[in-house]
């Protein structure tokens, strides 16, 4: 709380620099920019580089004309597509906003480090992207057995004043103390995932509600969103399983599938990955049993989906009845919400790839879906911060110029608000459900868990 209270007084400083800079931008004959909560649509955002030379850098990776973001993700093994989407929704924004000058002159580039989801290489990446890499700070990290090791690094870097910004998990560890002041979590929570979950399937009438989750600290993240989520009712979870990670779509899941079978569940809510979790839904509906099936955000959804749609063209069975999915983010075919037809449109002019070195040839990237929607909204958040942060950012100024964000607007129907004592900026939780080939917004949950 001290050091909160430091950067607080700090704040002051930093406003009158902002106010300097602009009126110094008044008598040089430039137009100041005023930060902004109102939602631009790319084509028509000014360039904020155009005004002048960006001055000399003043803050680890800031160059003359780069910022350096780092990140560590999943961009190879059986959880790619994680890492991959998240990347390329995030550098559909980078690329259009380099194409337009950048911000003060300087380009964003995204220092990508591949972790296959596995915690100790997370570690050495997050050291080796501060130490060796000296970029200004973090962004997009994947998955909480990753990030949940890589925290106490992070941490270590306190007088640095290195943050995250954006990450793809919803698990606590990153939002409480004492992780929580080095962190900017953009993303509801698993808790607030989980706990709209129940609410459904409680008011449908269901009260033996089993959990299917993957062995590690994200599994137990989302199996205590349940749990606490049931205690408020007087409840609790009726049968537990698990899985390894890293399992893959073709694993035989039988052993989960008939425990809960024979706790008499009346629906599964599962916390993991795309392969792991595709691979619980095919081995129920091969046994015959329709329970309704929930997921999570960070499943992967449209990777899940289109393992599951082969496989059932493959042997004429559908495996997406009763299968439903909480999102964090609206429906990128919402074309009512100007941040989504932006997003469809830069995705469609840059069709962003991983880099090569990254790349993970069994994996094929996907036109939009959920996750690049995520990256793409945490680019926008960056990239505004970046932007209040002024022509000579610091990593102070930085973390100080995304407290400042209040009520923004994304675009996207939900306005994202930081502060020195609020370090998730939005709190959405959606529900989807397979509609021929594709996930659709539910609007009748009773129809949706039909089998």
């Amino acid at each position: 709380m001290q050091r909160r209270t430091i950067l607080r007084l700090l704040s002051s400083a930093f406003l009158s620099g902002v106010l300097g800079r602009a009126a110094s931008a008044v008598a040089q004959g430039a137009a100041p920019r005023t930060p902004s909560t109102r939602w631009v649509p790319s084509d028509g955002a000014p360039a904020v580089a155009g005004a002048a030379a960006a001055p000399a850098p003043a803050a680890p990776g800031v160059t003359a004309k780069e910022i350096r973001i780092g990140m560590s993700a999943a961009f190879k093994g059986t959880a790619a597509g994680l890492g991959s989407e998240f990347y390329r929704g995030a550098q559909a924004y980078y690329d259009d906003l380099n194409a337009r000058g950048g911000i003060y002159g300087r380009t964003l580039t995204v220092i990508g480090l591949d972790d296959r989801y596995e915690p100790l290489p997370c570690v050495r990446n997050t050291i080796q992207l501060i130490e060796k890499e000296n970029v200004f700070f973090l962004s997009n990290y994947v998955g909480t057995p990753t990030l949940t090791r890589a925290l106490p690094v992070i941490k270590r870097y306190a007088d640095q004043h290195v943050v995250l910004v954006g990450n793809f998990t919803g698990a606590q560890p990153q939002r409480e103390v004492p992780y929580v002041d080095h962190v900017f979590n953009i993303r509801a929570s698993y808790r607030q995932e989980m706990g709209a979950l129940v609410e459904r399937f409680w008011a449908l009438g269901a009260r033996n509600l089993g959990v299917y989750s993957q062995a590690d600290a994200y599994g137990r993240s989302g199996t205590d969103g349940v749990a606490r989520a049931l205690a408020q009712r007087g409840s609790k979870i009726a049968a537990e399983t698990t899985y390894q990670r890293g399992a893959k779509f073709e694993g035989d899941m039988s052993p989960a599938v008939n425990a809960l079978r024979r706790a008499g569940v009346d629906a599964v809510l599962c916390t993991g990955a795309y392969q792991g979790c595709g691979a619980f839904v095919r081995t129920a509906r091969d046994l015959g049993w329709n329970v309704p099936i929930s997921n999570v955000s960070f499943v992967g959804s449209d990777a899940m989906l289109k393992m599951l749609v082969q496989h059932g063209k493959s042997n004429g069975r559908d495996y997406t009845r009763a299968l439903v999915n909480s999102q964090v983010v609206p429906s990128y075919d919402d074309l009512t919400l100007p941040g989504v037809v932006e997003y469809r449109a830069l995705m469609d002019k840059y069709n962003p790839s991983v880099p090569a070195a990254l790349k993970d040839d069994k994996y094929v990237a996907q036109p939009q879906n959920f996750i690049s929607l995520e990256g793409y909204i945490n680019a926008k958040v960056v990239a505004e911060a970046l932007r209040r942060a002024g022509p000579s950012p610091t990593r102070v100024t930085f973390r100080l110029a995304l407290e400042s964000l209040k009520n923004f607007d994304l675009g996207i129907g939900a306005l994202l608000s930081f502060g020195g004592e609020r370090h998730q900026g939005l709190d959405s939780v959606y529900f989807t459900r397979v509609d021929g080939e594709r996930w659709v917004p539910i609007a009748d949950w009773s129809a949706a868990i039909q089998a």
